[in-house]
């Protein structure tokens, strides 16, 4: 096998890993019932205004932002970014089916924090291998590529990140308390600490993990 193609195929396997490890960030965050992520936040909060199911609003906000990515960082648009889209959800369906309905594990309070403690590893971990794949990520990941880009590197992406993860737990919050629903179904302690630590993660685990492994 020549090193072009094994170097694409260690790509390709990096980029499932990532996208396997967001469906276990997100399945944890749900089993966690500790606050969704920031992105889900911002759209179960839109959804819930605008009297709309969360998968039909989510999707239009996906392809809404691919657009912008289309016309600012097109190199994130890639087989990564489907696959995303696709398998994300179902995945965290697969994996809260098998915890609650399969096994039956009872979510008692240590378990959710676990469940909390790796939902938070693994979104950062998992975000940080398929971008070094160059293979396409979700359109939300590029918004702080964006922001890089926009600023010319005045902000970094690890507080692009925080910022753009802060923003949509804003918005989030605002449309919830304007179509007066409860907070707590969309915000929680996990909702802070993927806004305000997934960004220097993300950051961390490129530099430490993915990017050594692909250069190996």
């Amino acid at each position: 096998m020549n090193s072009s193609k094994s170097f694409f195929i260690k790509r390709c396997i990096m980029m499932l890993t990532g996208i396997l490890f967001i469906s276990i960030c997100v399945g944890c965050f749900r089993l966690s019932a500790f606050g969704v992520d920031a992105f889900t936040c911002m759209n179960l909060g839109i959804s819930g205004y605008l009297g709309m199911s969360f998968g039909t609003w989510q999707l239009i906000m996906n392809a809404g932002i691919l657009v912008v990515v289309f016309f600012t960082v097109r190199k994130c648009i890639g087989a990564g970014t489907i696959v995303n889209m696709v398998c994300v959800g179902y995945g965290a369906d697969f994996i809260c089916w098998i915890v609650q309905d399969v096994f039956k594990i009872h979510m008692s309070l240590p378990l959710r924090i676990a469940a909390l403690i790796v939902g938070c590893l693994f979104a950062g971990l998992g975000v940080a291998f398929y971008m070094v794949a160059e293979m396409g990520i979700a359109p939300y990941d590029s918004v702080a590529l964006i922001i890089e880009k926009a600023t010319r590197g005045k902000i970094p992406f690890q507080y692009a990140r925080v910022l753009s993860d802060v923003t949509v737990v804003v918005i989030g919050v605002v449309f919830c308390l304007m179509a007066g629903n409860d907070l707590w179904l969309i915000i929680g302690i996990g909702t802070l600490c993927n806004a305000f630590f997934n960004g220097p993660l993300i950051q961390f685990f490129k530099t430490h993990i993915s990017e050594p492994l692909l250069k190996k």
